[in-house]
């Protein structure tokens, strides 16, 4: 669940959800809105996905 993986790359690079929003999907609200049932679309998701994966391994969140 694409959720579940957000709340797990916040706590471990300790960004905040409004940037995270920003940077991965170009919406702040990004975050906020998943939390109270949004769904996004496929593309959405694939880009968010590999925004967390380069972030991760590019050793952002050391």
């Amino acid at each position: 669940m694409l959720l579940r993986q957000i709340e797990n790359f916040l706590r471990i690079t300790h960004m905040p959800c409004t940037k995270f929003g920003r940077l991965a999907a170009h919406d702040p609200r990004f975050v906020g809105d998943l939390r109270n049932g949004r769904v996004p679309r496929e593309r959405t998701t694939a880009r968010v996905e590999t925004f967390m994966a380069t972030y991760l391994e590019t050793g952002h969140a050391l």
